[in-house]
Formats: structure tokens, sequence, C-alpha cells
């Protein structure tokens, strides 16, 4: 059976007022929450910057040992050549020999200049990682002590947490699509978290700009659903106020004057 525009309004208003106490809860957990999400993504940003530095100095090692391999295939290839040396016919087959010699000598010049470097890259990543490691134990002791606080903070409310939430779970079920996806857009946008306000003392009751008459007489007759001009909430019903009856005179300032004369 298709919803009054009344019991739409109703149940709108109902889920508004579950996610008020909802938000109220939050607030009392103040930043907790988003201290530890960001505590949280800060150390695994850590881990990861350490697991990098650990992976670069295993391949720098890695180069290390094909440095120190080609190192000895050198000083192989130049033991060979000394014999060869020994045993030539001509100068033609010395000077070849002395310049394969000189070349396998240039590789070792050049494999021990890199495995120089790659030991102060070693050490410029072991250096780094000491740091990052400092730095990730201090910001998991804050993790730790921050958990435990928003820990205690939840379990005081989470009875009544998770009382809310089967109510609110329940609420949206009486509410239309449409109406829901567009009630938690509002939400999103409003810094209050209100997306279903009455008009109070002439005003929306989420931006406090004021509700022309006519529009008000309309929201009072819940005949169909009305947003506010200005920032989109819906508005839910009207607070009456007490209005000064202007049928009665009012005693002037000038007649008292002249009765206590």
């Amino acid at each position: 059976m298709e919803k009054t525009v009344a019991q739409k309004l109703d149940a709108l208003t109902h889920l508004q007022s579950i996610d008020s106490e909802l938000d109220e809860i939050k607030k009392v957990r103040g930043a907790l929450p988003d201290e530890v999400a960001d505590l949280e993504d800060e150390i695994a940003g850590y881990q990861t910057r350490i697991d990098k530095f650990k992976s670069e100095a295993e391949d720098l090692e890695t180069n290390i040992s094909d440095y120190k391999t080609q190192i000895k295939n050198s000083e192989a290839l130049i033991k060979k050549y000394n014999e060869q040396q020994m045993n030539v016919r001509n100068n033609r087959e010395y000077d070849a020999i002395t310049k394969e010699i000189e070349l396998q000598n240039l590789e070792i010049q050049i494999s021990e200049k890199r495995i120089k470097e790659a030991y102060a890259k070693i050490e410029g990543k072991n250096a780094e990682m000491a740091k990052t490691t400092e730095e990730l134990t201090e910001r998991s002791k804050d993790l730790n002590s921050k958990k435990a606080e928003l820990e205690v903070l939840t379990k005081e409310s989470q009875d009544e947490e998770a009382k809310l939430l089967n109510d609110r779970e329940k609420a949206v079920k009486n509410i239309e699509e449409r109406l829901i996806n567009s009630y938690n857009k509002l939400r999103e946008n409003a810094r209050n978290g209100l997306a279903v306000v009455p008009v109070d003392r002439g005003a929306c009751g989420g931006c406090f700009n004021i509700v022309p008459p006519q529009r008000q007489a309309d929201i009072r007759e819940r005949k169909k659903v009305i947003v506010c001009e200005h920032c989109g909430r819906i508005l839910s019903d009207v607070t009456d106020e007490v209005v000064q009856d202007e049928t009665k005179p009012k005693r002037s300032r000038k007649t008292a004057t002249t009765k206590a004369d």
C-alpha cells in the first residue's frame, strides 16, 4: 500500500532522530576514529618503505655477488693469458694477449668500484631503514594508545549504538529507495548531519534562512515533500510559536505616566 506524504515525512523524521543520536555517540569519540585510521595508514606507509629498503638492499647484495664472480672470472682469464704469453710465437700475438690482460684488469677495477658504490648504497639504505623503523615504533605506540582510548569510549556506548543501528535498519525498510538516496546525499553534504528539519520560528531548522508564510502553509498540509530553497533539506513540519495577541490594547508609556501623576 502506497504511503501518504505525511507517513513518508514521519518515517524520514524518525530516521533522522536515530541518525542524530548515532551522530552524538560518534561526537563523544571525537576525532579518535579518524586519528586511528590516519595512524594505521601512516604505519602501513612506513612498513612499505622498510620493505622497499630491504628489497633494494638485497638487490645490491646480489649485484655485489655478481661483481665478485666477475672479478674471479677476470682473474682466471688473466692467469690463463699470462700462461699463453709464455708460448707466443711473435710480437703480434704477445700484444694481443697483453691487450686482453689489460681489458680484464680494467673489468676488475670497474667491478671493484661498483662493489664499493653498492656497499655505500647499502649503508645508506640501512641508515634510512633504521630511522624509518624508529619512526614506525613511535607511531605504533601512538596507535596502541589511541586504540585503547577509542576502545574504552566504544565499550561505554556499544549497547546503545547496537540498538540504534538495529532501529535504523528497521526504519530504512519503511522508506522508499528514492527518498533514502536523497536523504543520504543530504546527510553527506550537511555539516551537522541534518537532512530532515522542521521550520522553527519561521526559519529552516538546518540553514536558518526564512521560509515564506505560504510555503509554511504548504508544509503544514503535508501533501507533498517540500525542501528548503536555500539548503535543500527536507522540511518535515512547522513548529508553532506562541504569538502575542495583537487584539489587546497596549498600555502606552504616556498613559502610565499620566496616571502616575
